[in-house]
């Protein structure tokens, strides 16, 4: 989303040039198999470890922390390569979004017109906004020292990621669909008359 929205306002003229069919399929392709190779990584050790306590996970979901507090082994190993694997993985495309998102910041900047400005800039904020949620809720949980091992921390941060910035992604587009806002403005009218 990132990459289309760099495109639609940094380079709009080649908009249907390079952001064809192809490329967002392989975009989709490069995020599809960089998660399954992470987390089939992830199974692969977790199938290593001996389990011999608890069966219940403290969590809402079957997370990776809560799985490997019940080890009876020393999990060090698997929390390491958990870190590396989320490090590399978010910290790698959080960049690349937020470097996209400075080139559209820089490219707004430079835009004549107030009301130009206005538009690319509204098109962005309900993104950026969202990325902001999601990366900072992922980083805080996954690659930052202090929430590791709080276990309500962390249920807040996953409900974040795994309910809230879904939730969010289909009011921000659908509200944006100009046929949508007169929809929900008639539909306003109707009930103030009742």
């Amino acid at each position: 989303m990132a990459y289309d929205r760099y495109v639609a306002i940094c380079k709009p003229l080649h908009y249907s040039l390079l952001m064809t069919t192809r490329t967002s399929v392989l975009m989709s392709l490069c995020s599809w198999s960089t998660g399954f190779i992470a987390t089939f990584g992830a199974i692969v050790l977790v199938s290593q470890l001996h389990f011999c306590g608890p069966n219940q996970i403290k969590h809402f979901f079957c997370d990776l922390q809560p799985v490997l507090k019940l080890s009876c082994k020393n999990a060090q190993t698997m929390e390491t390569v958990s870190w590396i694997l989320a490090s590399t993985i978010l910290l790698g495309s959080c960049l690349l979004t937020l470097a996209s998102y400075v080139r559209i910041i820089l490219t707004m900047v430079q835009i004549p017109s107030s009301k130009g400005r206005q538009k690319a800039f509204s098109t962005c904020t309900a993104h950026l906004t969202v990325v902001i949620i999601f990366y900072g809720a992922m980083i805080s949980m996954y690659v930052s020292p202090n929430t590791v091992g709080n276990e309500e921390i962390n249920k807040v941060l996953s409900l974040l990621y795994t309910v809230i910035t879904p939730f969010m992604n289909p009011f921000i587009y659908t509200l944006r669909n100009q046929d949508v806002k007169q929809a929900l403005h008639k539909a306003m009218k109707t009930c103030k008359c009742n």
